[in-house]
């Protein structure tokens, strides 16, 4: 959306709901549409925006952007009464809402909410009417819309699409004032953001403290969705089907993927739901959102508190790829940071002569980053004048070159100090964190470290963070510690102060390489998913894994949020099998990795001394780069997966992006030691083409060809030995 309509969408929708545009007909007695949109949102954005709404009767209020839509009755409290997918025609609500809940001074409290409905497997129109207020839970009071508004400043770096910050879309703001059980002068305000042209939602709570004195804020839900359950059985099942809504967060930590890192979202029991199919009334058909430990932070009178986010992406079809696409789209938009998909070189070396020759080295052959790795040298808790000297003349050195510079440190996964380690609630020792050991970032010490690194990266003008062993979500029982409490704030503390500090560098333009699933508080890359002992393994092994890798990797990643390794010299051990260098002497492997990744659009931590050895080996670094370069727009697209490698034939991706001239380039790999020839089906749907395509072949002549009756154009191609070529359609 350029800005000139993102101000005409403030000026049409920054206003009070009375202000609401009339719905002609109440909410709940327009039915989702049976056939769905009309175009498919993952191959043409709808032209409708995202838009907020008040019934004709002024008892809803309904937000909605032709894809999906939710519907709050106001009175006599407020509370979700349908959620709908404009997609399939499903509701995916069976029971009135509350917005969630809060624990204010140990005593959990709902926000909102309805009671009184006589069945809890399904919802009508007309028993809302009879339903009441429940009298403990905070009430209505009013509610405001506006414009979506940026979580926090970003610095564009790098060639970046043209991509709007915030993602465009509308803001619901439900306020509710404190039942008489809790101080008067509190307040819950419940938001609830959607967006243009994506089935995706935001939630999350700011919490008032209009008192006269101090309260807690124990913990939270920002979301209690009595949702229609994804699976019926009578007996206990040992994994369920949820219903179809994945649920990302800004708190998740952890872990490499979306799943293992979530510490947002949960589907737990609904026992009120006795008509339920399951014996023992255990099917997870209740959304809750928010931290299992905590916050437990204290709000002065006057101050506030904003929690974590929730967003759920309402899923159209089981199919997994269209479910990845649908999750990789709402990234692009959530986190558009992420493609930015520099070439990076990870230099083992701190010598000046060596680091002037790799800057030389990278910059002649296309490369846009240079990495001091671990194991380097580099120290970036040293901020004493002389460490950033030398640092800053490496790194406008590498600026005069047009390179980004930066470098690696280690936070988390090491021991710093038995006054200074997060401390095991269970032993009372510091034992048994995540990684077996690790500072508390609220101790004096995790302080300092990101003020000291602060200071590195303001000093030295560097471009970009490896940030290893990033805040895992380790508990600490420590009272000692100056930035938490005790235990039940230590989580929340902790990562507050991480998330500051990403937040930080997002400001400044500071690529954010950081190996845990810190995307959408800044983060630009974690790993494609891959295990670092392979990486020693004989190197005609580790080119069919990397393609695994890169391959299963993609699911729920775009190409440009994952990393992937080339270990130019030895990583973890493996020896002179295990290794590229002298780079030469394996130039067939080492043109193999940059195949694999370049063709997947992922970038890799190319580690080493150089990128070059002989004119040979440059010349073939150079001619990849340059490949990748003239292709950028279409492999860092969106990744159809065609067949995953095996070593026994042939294995490949397409990618796809309806917007571009180039609509789909496939990438085809042959493991054998002999040529092959093959057709290859090439699936058209996410392509936007329809019927036909222009079909070349590597730079061959084009030729139209007509799709199958399953809308795939056909494909006869011969891959060479042990090599790749790729195939595009216009």
């Amino acid at each position: 959306m350029c800005m000139s309509t993102r101000r005409q969408r403030t000026r049409l929708t920054g206003r009070l709901l009375g202000a609401f545009a009339m719905t002609t007909t109440t909410a709940l007695a327009v039915s989702p549409a049976s056939a769905g949109p009309p175009t498919d949102w993952l191959v043409r954005p709808p032209a409708e925006m995202a838009r907020a709404d008040r019934s004709a009767d002024g008892k809803e209020v309904v937000l909605h952007n032709g894809l999906i839509r939710r519907v709050w009755r106001l009175g006599p409290n407020a509370a979700t009464v349908a959620l709908d997918s404009l997609m399939t025609g499903a509701s995916l609500l069976r029971t009135a809402s509350p917005e969630g809940w809060v624990v204010i001074n140990g005593a959990k409290v709902a926000v909102g909410g309805l009671v009184g409905q006589p069945e809890r497997g399904y919802m009508l129109p007309e028993w809302i009417a009879d339903m009441k207020a429940d009298p403990d839970a905070f009430r209505f009071v009013d509610a405001t819309n506006r414009p979506t508004a940026e979580r926090f400043a970003w610095k564009r770096t790098g060639a970046l699409p043209d991509v709007p910050w915030p993602p465009p879309g509308i803001a619901v703001h439900l306020r509710f004032a404190a039942p008489p059980s809790l101080p008067q002068g509190v307040e819950v305000v419940s938001h609830t953001e959607m967006y243009d042209a994506m089935p995706v939602t935001a939630r999350w709570f700011t919490v008032r403290n209009g008192s006269k004195a101090p309260i807690t804020l124990n913990a939270y839900s920002v979301e209690q969705l009595a949702a229609v359950e994804g699976e019926s059985a009578v007996g206990d099942q040992g994994r369920w089907t949820y219903p179809p809504i994945y649920v990302a967060g800004d708190f998740m930590c952890g872990g490499d993927t979306a799943m293992n890192a979530n510490k947002m979202a949960r589907w737990v029991l609904d026992p009120a739901y006795t008509s339920q199919v399951n014996y023992t009334l255990t099917t997870p058909c209740v959304l809750e959102c928010g931290p299992a430990l905590g916050p437990d932070v204290t709000i002065p009178p006057g101050g506030s508190y904003d929690t974590h986010r929730a967003y759920e992406l309402v899923l159209d079809s089981d199919d997994r790829e269209r479910k990845g696409l649908a999750v990789r789209r709402m990234y692009r938009a959530l986190a558009p940071w992420t493609a930015d998909n520099p070439l990076m070189l990870h230099l083992t070396s701190v010598d000046p002569n060596v680091v002037k020759t790799a800057i030389d080295q990278a910059a002649e052959v296309g490369f846009e980053m240079v990495i001091f790795s671990f194991g380097s040298g580099l120290n970036m808790e040293d901020a004493s004048e002389p460490n950033i000297k030398r640092f800053k003349e490496y790194a406008d050195y590498a600026h005069s070159k047009g390179l980004r510079i930066g470098g690696y440190s280690l936070l988390a996964s090491r021991s710093i100090g038995p006054d200074v380690d997060v401390v095991n609630p269970k032993t009372g020792k510091t034992d048994g964190a995540v990684f077996g050991y690790s500072p508390c970032l609220q101790s004096a010490w995790g302080r300092q470290y990101f003020e000291h690194v602060k200071a590195f990266l303001t000093g030295t003008g560097f471009d970009l963070l490896e940030h290893d062993g990033s805040y895992p979500g380790d508990v600490c029982a420590s009272t000692m510690h100056i930035g938490h409490k005790g235990l039940d704030d230590s989580v929340q503390s902790q990562y507050a102060l991480i998330q500051e500090f990403y937040h930080w560098c997002r400001s400044r333009g500071i690529y954010l390489n950081v190996p845990d699933w810190y995307m959408l508080q800044g983060s630009n890359k974690t790993g494609m998913g891959y295990r670092e002992v392979n990486w020693s393994l004989p190197r005609a092994r580790q080119i069919v894994l990397g393609r695994h890798n890169l391959y299963d990797g993609t699911w729920e990643k775009t190409p440009t949020m994952g990393w992937m390794f080339v270990p130019l010299v030895q990583y973890q051990g493996g020896g002179d099998a295990a290794t590229i260098e002298p780079l030469k002497e394996h130039l067939d492997h080492y043109e193999a990795h940059l195949a694999n990744n370049l063709g997947f659009g992922a970038q890799a931590c190319y580690r080493g001394p150089r990128l070059f050895d002989a004119p040979q080996t440059k010349a073939v670094v150079r001619k990849w780069v340059a490949w990748f370069k003239e292709h950028r727009a279409i492999l860092e697209s969106d990744v159809i997966h065609l067949r995953r490698a095996d070593g026994r034939d042939w294995d490949g991706i397409l990618h796809v992006n309806p917007a571009l001239p180039t609509k789909g380039l496939a990438m085809l790999y042959n493991p054998l030691t002999l040529a092959i020839t093959r057709e290859v089906a090439l699936p058209l749907r996410y392509t936007g083409l329809a019927g036909k395509a222009r079909v070349r072949v590597g730079t061959g002549r084009a030729a139209t060809v007509k799709a199958d009756a399953s809308g795939a154009v056909r494909v006869k191609v011969t891959i060479p030995a042990q090599k790749a070529v790729w195939v595009t359609l216009e």
